[in-house]
């Protein structure tokens, strides 16, 4: 049967059914989102969904609530939201429909529930405090998101509704965002291993654009290479290579001598026409030609070694 509404709780909101929304929207358009916590609404029938109400959770009735005594829980014990039970039912439908390959959409659909869903999950039943956040929780996603609720007093009997409709479509913009960048990366892999296999034993790898390559590097475990070059509009990039994602720190930085110049000072320095920039920071230089960037990613292979 076809679904024809989408049930949600009334009153405030938190991200989880809004991020749940957010997902529900695209594989059914044109459902009605209904915000309600009357009995006839939130009883299970074929052309609905429920979610974040309710009080049970029953795939085959299509009712996902975790707010019962006992919430459902993942394998390894963590608790559920709706979102991450709105995920587990239906986030491999909504890759399809993202335009996600389906070669790459079990390992995207993991990764997503990974570093996406989980957090959400966690900070919703209070299982992770957002203090872990430290001085950027007030710009965790949920935290964004709950800021767009309506203030204390306003008086306006449609508040609530105003406010979770006006942040569905950004909550929207963050899940496909976030998928898009998953797919892309999952493209990225097989060039960037192609493009390792043929760098050899050479510290110095060449893509074909701007891409991201560390992931591949991890699993190519080429810990040899040391820069990477590639094309950059008009202009060609050297940059160095984080040692995680979760530091500045890099495998090798470019050099000392060459820190925060530009143009002429940085040509005398580099001793090569066409070099153009060097960041302060040592982790990216750009030159104009393939030649220069080639000769300027020699020059810092040696300065390491």
């Amino acid at each position: 049967m076809t679904i024809t509404h989408l049930v949600t709780h009334s009153g405030g909101f938190h991200a989880d059914e809004l991020l749940s929304s957010a997902v529900l929207m695209r594989l059914f358009p044109q459902a009605k989102l209904l915000r309600s916590r009357d009995r006839q609404w939130i009883t299970p029938a074929a052309d609905k969904i429920i979610y974040d109400v309710g009080g049970a959770y029953d795939v085959a009735a299509q009712i996902f609530d975790h707010h019962q005594r006992p919430g459902p829980l993942r394998e390894d014990g963590q608790p559920y939201s709706s979102f991450g039970l709105i995920w587990a039912q239906y986030g491999r439908a909504y890759l399809t429909a993202m335009g996600v390959p389906e070669d790459d959409a079990e390992a995207i659909h993991t990764k997503f529930d990974t570093k996406f869903v989980l957090p959400i999950d966690l900070l919703d039943n209070g299982a992770m405090d957002p203090s872990v956040a430290g001085p950027l929780s007030i710009l965790t996603l949920p935290a964004l998101l709950g800021s767009l609720k309506p203030v204390f007093d306003d008086a306006s009997p449609t508040a609530d509704d105003d406010a979770f409709f006006a942040a569905l479509p950004i909550a929207q913009s963050f899940v496909e965002a976030q998928i898009h960048n998953l797919a892309a990366k999952a493209r990225a892999q097989s060039i960037v291993l192609a493009a390792i296999a043929k760098a050899g034993t050479s510290p110095i790898l060449e893509l074909p654009m701007g891409m991201p390559y560390r992931s591949a590097l991890d699993q190519a475990e080429a810990d040899h290479i040391l820069f990477v070059i590639h094309p950059r509009g008009d202009d060609w990039s050297l940059n160095g290579i984080k040692l995680s994602s979760d530091t500045f720190d890099q495998r090798a930085d470019l050099p000392a001598a060459w820190a925060g110049l530009t143009d002429t000072a940085l040509e005398d320095v580099v001793g090569v026409k066409g070099a153009k920039f060097c960041h302060n920071a040592r982790f990216i230089a750009v030159a104009s030609t393939r030649e220069v960037i080639l000769k300027m990613a020699e020059i810092a292979v040696q300065d390491v070694q």
